[in-house]
């Protein structure tokens, strides 16, 4: 009952999804100015409440593998021989269009799972993952994974509400890049890619967006051109500092103005 219920869920999810790619994803906390959950799938939320002895027959036969930055980690089109957690760093979920054009709907962290759309469905990866910055990943295998969610109602539950979420974050996503002016979509972006980021910076230390022009462009569904002269913008207007790739948002308050998307 519990599979049939989530091949409904990926199934309207993937509608979603599809459309969504047609169009195109320790300082200040953002709490009360931005709401960040509209862009986060909660899958961090997928093991939480898990039994010890669950977790762990969970993990038994996990292998961590460490991916160099723009390293694949699943390819769209395969299919999953299991899922995969993010222990460190932070990856990038998108898929490629009829022209070869990259579109990044999704950015995950430490914490996240990734790739269990496809087991659950039992079909071929509809998107592709890489790491945006070196990222250790645990490789969990499908039987393991679908043994305890056979025997566990919390994983069951979990994965329900996060797929659940995961359509209130597609449908956002459509209606902000489908509407918004390119300089609301970049805000947006680098909004969302500091939070993401900020996962692997050490306390104390300065959020440093590490990524290319071109993936800020395939993200917020512009040309990189339009994110070069957006970044100068707001470099001059002293709401970003950039050195090399890196940026650092140094106004937050200011770009979520610039965002027009507030809490």
């Amino acid at each position: 009952m519990a599979r049939l219920l989530f091949n409904f869920a990926i199934y309207h999810i993937d509608i979603i999804f599809d459309s969504f790619c047609g169009l195109i994803f320790h300082s200040m906390s953002l709490t009360g100015i931005f709401p960040i959950d509209k862009w986060d799938f909660h899958s961090k939320t997928i093991l939480a409440g898990l039994a010890e002895g669950e977790l762990k027959q969970l993990m038994a036969h996990a292998r961590e593998e460490r991916y160099l930055k723009g390293e694949i980690i699943f390819r769209e089109g395969n299919m999953p021989a299991g899922i995969y957690y993010i222990r460190s760093g932070v990856v990038k979920k998108y898929k490629i269009d009829g022209e070869g054009r990259e579109h990044i709907f999704y950015i995950g962290c430490a914490g996240e799972l990734i790739g269990y759309h496809a087991v659950l469905s039992n079909e071929p990866y509809a998107d592709a993952a890489a790491a945006l910055e070196d990222s250790l990943v645990s490789f969990i295998p499908l039987s393991d994974f679908l043994a305890v969610l056979d025997s566990s109602p919390t994983l069951s539950r979990q994965l329900l509400k996060t797929l659940s979420h995961e359509f209130t974050v597609f449908i956002n996503n459509m209606s902000v890049f489908a509407q918004r002016p390119v300089r609301e979509r970049i805000a947006i972006a680098l909004i969302i890619l500091r939070e993401k980021f900020k996962h692997s910076t050490k306390e104390g230390q300065p959020i440093m967006i590490k990524i290319s022009r071109d993936d800020i462009a395939n993200m917020s569904g512009t040309t990189r051109e339009n994110v070069a002269r957006a970044l100068t913008d707001f470099r001059e207007e002293n709401i970003i500092a950039t050195s090399g790739r890196k940026i650092e948002v140094i106004d937050i308050e200011r770009l979520v103005n610039i965002s027009n998307f507030s809490d």
